[in-house]
């Protein structure tokens, strides 16, 4: 996928013009928040579940090593075969070679966000192999040329008469007389396409929430039953995971499985979780006949040790962005990655470098909603801020705010100075401000006040208005 990150404003300019766009995030708002909210309320203990769950990931990833050994070990006793991918070249060739071994011409997939990160859809068309979502909202997307716009409901950009008109144009079974206007109808569609896909499929690709190292099993979280139908029905089914998704236990990940769906869709279960272990043994009534996992890297092992580890303690449970005023205002594309909102603006710099993404962890009111809704503690804004950090270290941010910011720090280091600048151009501002108490326009805040007035500042100092009252206490007490 190519990243358009540098192209943040550009991207929020057009997504806060764009009238549909603006129609279908609505549902963002309404559709998340507030389930959440009843399903936490619901659960007494939730919050300890959320200490619980940050313990089981930190010290997994301070034994990252040892856990990733033990789950390699498993699989392999389990008649799986486990790859490992450093970079994300190596983990679309390894599919490859198990795609050309297989003799597949065509593979179904589950929604992967990691197969996203990787580019593999486009990867592998090009390769002769075709790739079909089976997620109902990536097969939207996939028919649209569109990448997911959120990373649990990946076309909530897209409008119920927009998927009606995608319908229309790409099945050309349709008659042109066959109601679609409700959903369900949408739905079964969607679905009589499917299911001819499964059965045609020599290979089916799937992410995975969880690793159990215990076990060597994978874990997928559903709504839907594609998942299953994908890893079940091809002859090989190929897990594509990054190494930070593996738990100790199955009693570790029951514990953080009680979290995500909560935290994501308000649901107390997703409708299925299923547990995958090795290829199908001989009494099984279904199943693949190989079972491939891939490990992927692609920097995340850079990650710890520093700052930006506790990202790695993150489920893609999405409350972060359900709950993030720019993300309801701009939608998941404008971020120009595979991952969007508050977790996207510290994940995007990781993987892909802050100099290809710099204006993401700015782009925060930093309210922190997202920390307090993030079931794992995830402390986002402290992590953008060590991002802002490094974009100024590098010089990366605009010439204005550098030497603005230096201009202030001179200031702030001279007290006398700083006092005498403010009384000089406190009465000056408010001179031009006397009779509407907001600025229109004003130069070197562009920026703002393209959008929105900026409040005048009052026209007196706080010091000045401190020393004020001191002395008219002292007055009132001699």
């Amino acid at each position: 996928m190519q990243i358009t990150s540098p192209a943040f404003k550009e991207n929020a300019r057009t997504a806060l013009a764009d009238p549909q766009l603006q129609k279908a995030l609505v549902h963002v708002r309404s559709g998340f928040i507030d389930k959440r909210v009843k399903a936490m309320d619901a659960l007494p203990e939730f919050d300890a579940l959320r200490d619980s769950a940050r313990a089981i990931k930190d010290h997994t990833l301070t034994h990252l090593d040892l856990y990733l050994e033990r789950y390699e070990e498993k699989v392999r006793e389990a008649g799986g075969v486990v790859h490992w991918a450093e970079t994300a070249d190596d983990a679309r060739s390894v599919v490859l070679e198990i795609c050309r071994a297989a003799g597949a011409r065509t593979v179904t997939k589950g929604k992967s966000m990691i197969t996203e990160e990787i580019g593999l859809n486009d990867f592998l068309e090009k390769e002769g192999v075709r790739p079909v979502e089976t997620d109902l909202g990536e097969y939207i997307i996939q028919l649209r040329g569109e990448h997911p716009s959120h990373i649990i409901a990946p076309a909530v950009h897209v409008t119920r008469d927009q998927v009606e008109a995608d319908f229309r144009r790409e099945h050309d079974h349709l008659r042109p007389d066959r109601d679609l206007s409700e959903p369900e109808a949408l739905l079964g569609e969607a679905r009589r396409v499917l299911r001819a896909e499964y059965f045609s499929a020599d290979v089916g690709i799937t992410g995975a929430n969880f690793l159990v190292a215990e076990t060597g099993s994978s874990v997928i979280v559903t709504n839907e039953g594609n998942g299953d139908l994908t890893q079940i029905l091809p002859r090989v089914h190929v897990v594509i995971a990054s190494i930070e998704k593996v738990v100790p236990t199955l009693e570790d990940m029951s514990q953080i499985l009680r979290l995500l769906a909560r935290s994501a869709t308000g649901q107390d279960m997703s409708v299925y979780t299923t547990v995958s272990t090795g290829p199908r043994r001989p009494d099984d009534p279904d199943g693949p006949e190989e079972y491939h996992v891939i490990l992927l890297d692609n920097g995340r092992s850079s990650m710890l040790g520093t700052e930006f580890q506790d990202m790695l303690r993150c489920i893609r449970c999405g409350a972060c962005m359900n709950h993030c005023p720019v993300y309801h205002a701009v939608g998941g594309h404008a971020y120009g990655w595979v991952y969007p909102g508050p977790m996207g603006a510290v994940l995007t710099p990781s993987l892909a470098g802050i100099d290809k993404s710099g204006h993401l962890p700015n782009a925060s009111t930093f309210c922190g909603r997202c920390e307090a809704v993030c079931p794992m503690h995830i402390p986002l804004p402290k992590m953008m801020r060590h991002w802002r950090e490094r974009e100024f270290a590098r010089g990366l941010n605009p010439a204005t705010q550098r030497y603005g910011l230096r201009a202030w720090a001179l200031f702030a280091r001279h007290p006398r100075l700083y006092r005498l600048a403010t009384s000089l151009a406190l009465p000056a501002l408010s001179f031009f401000t006397a009779r509407r108490p907001r600025f229109r326009y004003l130069p070197l805040a562009g920026g703002w006040t393209r959008n929105r007035d900026l409040p005048a500042p009052p026209s007196r100092t706080f010091m000045q208005q401190w020393r004020e009252r001191e002395a008219e206490k002292q007055g009132a007490h001699a």
